[in-house]
């Protein structure tokens, strides 16, 4: 079956540690609503950078990676559906990519 990467981008820290709680338990709810589909449910990520030629850019670009997970799924618009119902699009968006056997 296909994966599909997941990139997470935007998003803010919660307000308060019971906002995050809040949050994660929604988080946690949505992988379990996967089930097996969920194949890496990944992490968030720290601040990054963009190297190209010209060298080394440290803001990361326009829309900073946040984060990423790994699910399987029939098509992309399956994917696609599982990204929708993510708890994470409340406050940013996802970019929704199939990941290519080489």
């Amino acid at each position: 079956m296909p994966q599909f990467i997941f990139a997470y981008h935007g998003g803010q820290k919660p307000d308060s540690p019971e906002e995050g709680a809040k949050m994660m338990a929604r988080w946690q709810a949505w992988i379990d609503d996967l089930g097996d589909a969920m194949v890496n449910p990944g992490n968030p990520v720290g601040k990054s950078k963009t190297v190209s030629a010209d060298g080394v850019a440290d803001d990361g670009g326009s829309n900073p990676l946040a984060g990423f997970s790994v699910v399987e799924a029939d098509s992309i618009d399956a994917a696609i559906n599982m990204a929708k119902a993510c708890p994470f699009i409340e406050m940013g968006s996802i970019e929704v990519a199939e990941m290519m056997e080489m």
